[in-house]
């Protein structure tokens, strides 16, 4: 018997895609085509258009769910997962359960978006602001961001702050304590030369403070477990006019006197402990608080506190115009995407212990390290310091013996760099039986007192002034204290939110597709999540290889060279591409190559980026059909020939076109010496029907939270890696712990080796499952779900930018600036509006003001995209009738959405519509509907007074 034929149920391109194969030839069909070729053929240009049968040689083809999954268990089967205890900010951590299973493993916390309808996202807004709450409640800071990428990147973003605040143009010094993190310390490297900033780092009781000083940054405890009162060095740099930032573990922080009375004018750490697993490195939430003066310096996202139109407390993004995605190359930072997951996870970590069982975890951990010296001190390993919190270094000739043997018996211990000692780092996973058996392999036979006596004999004080005032009173930390209480906070929380559970977010430039549920499956192995980053290379052989194979992946996708995964957001790849580029010029004589020409239509992380990467951004303008205009690009590439350094481009534009002009636009570039960089976040219209590298980009970046499926977390966590030319390969960031990277790589950009690696295997899945044919149909059905939604709305809408042919790429911008004059409704008054209909907005008044640009992703199918088109046609409607005068100008649906079930349940009803009409439009289930959580927010009062820690409510009312 011949064996059966494979079904599409057996294939997971037909769970990925949206549309079935009918759906595909009816859409077809309203475009008036004959085939899918035929929409590729009119869509993307022939020149840089990839044949049919082209598929990527070094991608295998694709295979079932289970067989992916098999394969992947297998090849993380060969890492080695033992006990770590090599700390340098990464420690053994427990997640409660009910947070993984009701938060890390609920769509509706992974599938959301960054915040920017804040009416529908008020849950995870108010885990944000539990998130800045605990930050500014640790390090007594008054204002603190809702995550950032890790420690080292929050270390180098508070040297940006220092630096942006002094008003000294003499100040270029930023003084740095020699026992920072070494990951920290190259991060630092990496991010200050560009900007013409020297570091000089020296143990902080030799600093010398003076005028070219503008910041100072300690670390407590430090790498070698020091802790120590820093308010005399804090005393001396504000003296001399400096800022001070302390990088603070937050466990010990929990006892410490918080860093902000000691003086810090700013505080980082990583919230790794507090809850995440180790994942090889990542994703890990950082965190960045200071005092209220720098507010509008702060790097990432805040939360913020306003009013709804009804009255009620609400929740935003505020202070957002000093973002880059408003000041552009004027931004305080280049952070787009951040942790936002990670910093909600941890938010109802504390939520879940509360002060006073952080507060016993912590000193639980810092009796046991006491305990344990002294046991060691009995033993003859005197420790080399006193322990200052967790850490504990011991100097000894037989180091290389005790590591082997504690390896042997299942523990990961560190190294110290001179080779002659070792160190260990305690965590709240740690026992008295665990010391026990470490001290058994550390000095065999020797006798000692017991652990329980020795613990007995601790108090737990530490070397330095303690917290004595209460903290952490307000009551989301004192409330949801069972399980069954968090259980039901965790869910009325998501309940709130709008996610890809509730239906099509059909933002632009953010690809919010399918997160299957097998890609996400293996975060929960062992063998992922628990290994740490600094680990022994023969310890990480199954995620060598994942990486090695993935970077394979990519790199013949996108044509190029080599692929680095180091960078842990979009953002942070734009930088590594910049750096890369610039380290390449460098070497070839050519430093003084500072140019970088930037599209005006571009993302706002590309200019903030350049700024970074010491670069001077130059605009070059685009046409009235939203391509590079050519002869602007001439003209700007020629005027600055001998210093011109790259080019950022976007492809398809940022106006949601393929622009015909690509080759001839790096043609121009090449030809004065620049390199193209191209902004790979709209590779998903690409995937085997073109790549960057064939038609004249040097390097792109990618953004694996979009075109490869990991989930956005609400806004993060990220990955954006780097694929480069031959020639600039050998210029891959590398790293002090782990060698990685090219021959003559840039610093790191990331604090662990290969960023974010757990999540690395979400795309690792998406790609075997997939294969070369299964993504060429995918970006296929991509564009065909884009033109469709463009063929259905054109009557309504003008769609602003269409290719040579008149099709659009993956995305389209639909023109509501006509609804202004007609019927004074602005795009924020739609965009309201169809949440009342059961959707979340489209990007607004991007990348042209006054605009809404959709994309569907392919995993969206034909129902959901027509229901998205009538909600649309009808709001058209509803803004013909305020024309016509049928509705008030004024007092509309309109201008009063969203609608919320308070306000439509209220005894009383002053508006000339009708309830259903308000609320309820169009054909919707009540029952189906996510209802908004509040009323219009007032965003300016809320960017009038700062407030992003929980407060009383009464005390904001009053």
């Amino acid at each position: 018997m011949s064996p059966p034929t494979s079904t599409p149920q057996q294939s997971f391109l037909h769970r990925h895609l949206g549309p079935s194969a009918a759906e595909q030839q009816q859409m077809l069909r309203t475009l008036n085509l004959a085939s899918m070729e035929a929409l590729l053929e009119e869509a993307i240009p022939p020149s840089i258009r990839l044949p049919q049968g082209h598929m990527a040689q070094s991608l295998p083809p694709g295979v079932s769910e289970q067989q992916a999954l098999a394969e992947l268990e297998a090849l993380m089967g060969r890492n080695r997962i033992s006990r770590s205890l090599i700390g340098l900010g990464y420690f053994g951590a427990v997640m409660p359960a009910v947070v993984r299973r009701h938060v890390l493993e609920n769509p509706a916390w992974l599938t959301a978006y960054t915040p920017y309808q804040a009416e529908i996202a008020q849950g995870r807004l108010e885990a944000l602001l539990n998130f800045q709450t605990l930050v500014c409640e640790l390090t007594g800071l008054p204002v603190a961001n809702a995550s950032l990428l890790d420690e080292a990147t929050a270390a180098a973003e508070a040297m940006g702050l220092s630096f942006a605040v002094c008003k000294r143009p003499q100040a270029r010094r930023f003084l740095v304590d020699q026992n920072v993190y070494p990951q920290t310390m190259a991060v630092l490297r990496t991010r200050a030369a560009p900007l013409g900033i020297r570091l000089e780092v020296k143990a902080p009781g030799a600093f010398v403070f003076h005028e070219e000083v503008f910041g100072v940054l300690l670390q407590l405890p430090d790498a070698q477990g020091r802790l120590w009162d820093p308010t005399e060095v804090v005393s001396a740099a504000h003296a001399c006019g400096a800022l001070v930032t302390v990088a603070v573990d937050p466990l010990a922080q929990v006892l410490m006197a918080p860093v902000g009375a000691l003086g810090a004018d700013v505080a980082v750490g990583s919230a790794q402990r507090l809850g995440l697993p180790l994942g090889y490195g990542g994703p890990h939430a950082a965190f960045f608080a200071t005092r209220e003066r720098y507010k509008r310096q702060v790097p990432g996202r805040i939360v913020g506190l306003s009013v709804d139109a009804e009255g009620r407390p609400a929740l935003r993004l505020a202070l957002q115009t000093r973002e880059q995605h408003i000041r552009r190359d004027k931004a305080t930072s280049n952070i787009c995407t951040a942790q936002v997951l990670l910093a909600v996870l941890v938010s109802f970590y504390a939520v879940y212990h509360g002060p006073d069982g952080l507060a016993a975890m912590a000193r639980r951990v810092r009796r046991l390290t006491q305990a344990m010296a002294a046991a060691l001190a009995q033993v003859g390993l005197t420790p080399a310091l006193e322990p200052g919190f967790d850490t504990i270094v011991v100097e000894t000739p037989a180091a290389a013996a005790i590591l082997e043997r504690c390896r042997a018996a299942g523990f990961s211990l560190r190294v110290m760099d001179d080779g002659k000692g070792l160190g260990f780092s305690l965590d709240e996973r740690s026992t008295v039986e665990e010391l026990e058996q470490l001290l058994a392999l550390m000095a065999p036979g020797r006798s000692h007192l017991p652990m329980v006596e020795l613990l007995a004999a601790t108090k737990g004080a530490l070397p330095v002034p303690e917290r004595q005032d209460p903290w952490l009173q307000q009551e989301p930390f004192h409330k949801h204290r069972s399980e069954t209480a968090l259980l039901r906070y965790t869910q009325a929380l998501a309940a709130k939110d709008f996610s890809l559970i509730h239906g099509m977010i059909p933002l632009g430039s953010c690809t919010m597709k399918l997160n299957a549920a097998a890609e996400l499956l293996p975060l929960s192995w062992s063998s992922v999540a628990e290994l740490h980053p600094f680990a022994p290379a023969e310890d990480a052989q199954g995620y060598g290889a994942m990486v090695r194979q993935l970077e394979d992946w990519l790199a013949a996708l996108t044509g190029f060279a080599g692929v680095s995964l180091q960078p842990n957001a979009g953002s942070q790849g734009e930088l590594a591409g910049l750096l890369v580029i610039r380290a390449w010029q460098a070497s070839r004589g050519q430093a003084h190559r500072r140019v970088c020409l930037i599209p005006t239509s571009a993302h706002g992380t590309n200019p903030a980026s350049a700024v970074m990467a010491g670069l001077d951004v130059v605009p070059v303008a685009c046409d009235s059909q939203g391509n590079i205009d050519l002869k602007d690009l001439h003209r700007k590439a020629s005027a600055h020939s001998n210093h011109l350094a790259a080019l950022m481009v976007t492809y398809p534009s940022t106006h949601g076109v393929f622009e015909v002009a690509i080759r001839e636009i790096c043609a121009i570039v090449h030809h004065h010496g620049g390199q193209v960089y191209l902004d790979g976040a709209n590779l998903n219209a690409q995937l085997e029907l073109c790549r960057p590298g064939d038609y004249g980009a040097d390097l792109c970046h990618l953004n694996l939270h979009k075109s490869f499926c990991i989930p956005h977390g609400g806004g993060g966590p990220g990955v954006g890696p780097i694929a480069v030319a031959a020639h600039l390969v050998p210029f891959l960031p590398g790293h002090p712990l782990l060698a990685c990277g090219g021959e003559r790589a840039i610093g790191p950009v990331s604090a662990a080796p290969f960023g974010s690696a757990s999540i690395l295997t979400i795309s690792w899945m998406y790609l075997r499952m997939m294969g070369a044919t299964g993504l060429r149909q995918a970006s296929a059905v991509a564009i065909l779900n884009a033109n469709y939604v463009a063929r259905r709305l054109e009557e309504f809408y003008p769609v602003l930018f269409r290719g040579e042919k008149g099709r659009v790429a993956h995305e389209c911008i639909l023109d509501l600036r006509p609804l202004r004059s007609e019927a004074g409704v602005g795009v924020e008054d739609v965009a309201k509006r169809l949440m009342d209909y059961g959707f979340h907005a489209p990007t607004v008044s991007w990348p042209v003001a006054g605009t809404m640009m959709v994309e569907p992703t392919e995993s969206e199918h034909k129902a959901e995209l027509d229901r998205f088109c009538d909600a649309m046609v009808a709001v058209r409607q509803e803004v013909a009738a305020i024309a016509s005068g049928a509705m008030d100008r004024h007092n509309n649906p309109l201008k009063r959405a969203p609608h919320t079930i308070a306000a439509l349940t209220a005894e009383s009803w002053d508006r000339p519509y009708s309830r259903r009409q308000g609320g309820l439009p169009g054909n919707q289930d009540p029952a189906e509907k996510l209802w908004p959580a509040v009323a219009r927010i007032d965003n300016a009062r809320g960017d009038r007074t700062l407030i992003c820690t929980c407060p009383a409510v009464e005390d904001y009312a009053n």
